[in-house]
């Protein structure tokens, strides 16, 4: 087992932190009898206050987690050791995972929202548009299952691209390698 590098040390430790934040301050949900018992996004707030009438959204919390996780492995992978194939290929798997883990943090920060008036219990509901997180959402609901769609179809995709940038004649040894298989190989059939 190899040891980690600094860089990795560093990836693991900020994926604990975030972890950290994200447990102690969760995204809540308002639910007002004005609204017909709808939830609608009230920001976040630290969790051992006191929050009548909120209630954590455990949907986008479980998002927020698996963004941290895979931008970890992103970044655990971009600093691993260097793989024997081409500068130019390595490069572009390299730009692949840096724009995954962009494009997974900006889906957190301006995920679709709808208006509470128009919440239904469709399968798939419809949004009123991309807003800031962080900005007045008090009158929208997130829609986490077009959250969940977005960033498992960037997955997928990004996935399929990794396979296309994959060498094919990775697995051949070098000349250095088949001459010492070489040698190991007679001494065996010599015994």
């Amino acid at each position: 087992m190899s040891q980690l590098s600094r860089q990795q040390w560093i990836t693991l430790i900020a994926a604990l932190i975030n972890s950290a934040l994200i447990s102690l301050f969760p995204p809540y949900d308002y639910q007002s009898l004005m609204h017909g018992d709808v939830s609608t996004f009230a920001g976040f707030y630290w969790i051992f206050g006191s929050h009548p009438n909120y209630v954590v959204n455990a949907n986008f919390q479980t998002l927020e987690y698996l963004v941290v996780l895979i931008n970890a492995g992103i970044a655990w992978l971009q600093f691993s050791g260097q793989p024997k194939s081409g500068a130019k290929k390595q490069f572009w798997r390299r730009g692949l995972l840096w724009l995954v883990a962009t494009n997974l943090i900006v889906m957190l920060l301006f995920p679709p929202f709808e208006n509470y008036a128009s919440v239904t219990k469709a399968i798939l509901p419809s949004f009123e548009g991309f807003y800031f997180v962080f900005g007045d959402n008090s009158q929208r609901q997130l829609v986490t299952p077009i959250l969940y769609i977005e960033i498992t179809l960037l997955l997928i995709n990004a996935g399929l691209i990794m396979l296309f940038l994959k060498d094919k004649g990775n697995n051949a040894l070098s000349p250095e390698e088949m001459k010492l298989l070489a040698k190991q190989l007679q001494t065996q059939q010599r015994r």
